[in-house]
């Protein structure tokens, strides 16, 4: 009881100082992965004589070009999707007033108009606004500064990366560091692999999508595409949010439902191509985390630091379980965040097959 009672108290003051410290250790927990993101990159720019400061220069640049791609494709689609919201209002308010007839009709409900429900979402916001406003700078601030720091903390993390792993060696005996160095290179080998492979699984399903959405003629088919595809990294839930928000915006655009089921049926396929044949392929059995520890953790993430804690959830998670496996102690729990595979079911006792107490009583029922 002591021991556990202990434990639980140093779990509640570690989730207190990750809660405090959130600004100092987000964006340390982002470059510690983007750093092992580009090592092999690094490491390659020297073998070919590169020195260590131009090397990891130019794989910060390389990412962050990458990042301003991706931001500069994104912006275009979020104008174009801009330009068309008045006249996915005008249409959006034909069906509200569509569905208030049919609720009318069916159910007897009363029929609210449309200043009625604009000045009951006026006031409501309104009463937020201050609240909203105040959020949104502190955010945006937070944002701006965790951008500067982070390409900062990955050329400090790549450079001193050696003194590093000295240092954590001076915490092990001589005639072990042959043994640690193994489990972190096989750590770093393992996270490389699921970063990487992760983000190789988002490019395809992008693609996919985009496909999909552009045989169907949907609007703003590159933003959505890569949207849901990020989303798809969420077990269950992201390919339902990916997939809704585009099929309603294609349902007002076009008042085809014929046409909004095939939008879903495009995400839907996709997503049973990303989880059968695309990520098994791609990622293998390195390292697979189980939908309900996936869930759990994005939870939790999101409740300890909000939407960047989701964000770091999965590839934080896919960590401990490497760090899990590699220690004996440690492998159960491993076990219980990996995914369920074939062959992994434990074998039964033929002991367990005799009958208990109730079967035998059962059984000189049946005989009587």
């Amino acid at each position: 009881m002591v021991h556990y009672t202990f434990l639980l108290i140093g779990l509640s003051l570690l989730v207190y100082v990750l809660h405090k410290l959130d600004g100092i250790l987000l964006p340390l927990f982002f470059s510690a992965l983007l750093s092992t993101l580009l090592l092999p990159l690094v490491t390659k720019l020297e073998g070919w004589g590169w020195s260590r400061v131009l090397a990891i220069i130019a794989a910060i640049f390389l990412l962050i070009s990458g990042l301003a791609g991706l931001i500069i494709l994104f912006g275009s689609q979020i104008l174009d999707l801009r330009a068309e919201l008045p006249l996915i209002q005008q249409k959006l308010a034909i069906f509200f007033d569509q569905g208030q007839q049919w609720l009318h009709d069916r159910l007897g409900m009363r029929v609210m108009s449309k200043d009625e429900f604009i000045d009951s979402s006026l006031s409501s916001a309104k009463k937020s606004a201050g609240g909203f406003l105040g959020s949104t700078i502190s955010t945006t601030a937070g944002v701006l500064s965790v951008v500067t720091l982070i390409p900062i903390y990955i050329f400090c993390f790549l450079y001193y990366r050696d003194h590093m792993r000295q240092f954590m060696f001076r915490f092990v005996a001589p005639d072990k560091r042959t043994t640690v160095l193994h489990t972190m290179d096989s750590i770093q080998t393992v996270v490389q692999a699921y970063i990487s492979g992760l983000l190789t699984v988002i490019v395809i399903v992008s693609v996919l999508n985009a496909i999909g959405l552009l045989i169907l003629g949907v609007k703003f088919a590159v933003f959505f595409a890569i949207f849901a595809s990020i989303l798809a990294v969420i077990p269950y839930i992201g390919i339902m949010i990916g997939a809704t928000i585009p099929a309603l915006i294609t349902l007002v655009e076009t008042g085809s439902p014929a046409k909004a089921a095939g939008v879903v049926g495009v995400f839907v396929f996709v997503q049973f191509l990303e989880g059968n044949f695309i990520t098994p392929m791609i990622t293998g059995s390195k390292v697979s985390i189980n939908p309900m520890a996936a869930i759990v953790a994005l939870i939790l993430g999101g409740e300890l630091w909000g939407t960047p804690g989701m964000i770091l959830s999965i590839p934080l998670v896919a960590v401990l379980k490497v760090v899990f496996d590699s220690n004996k102690t440690t492998e159960p729990w491993g076990f219980l965040l990996g995914d369920v595979t074939d062959g992994d079911d434990t074998k039964r006792d033929k002991s367990d097959d005799k009958p208990g107490f109730l079967g035998k009583a059962w059984h000189m029922i049946k005989r009587m």
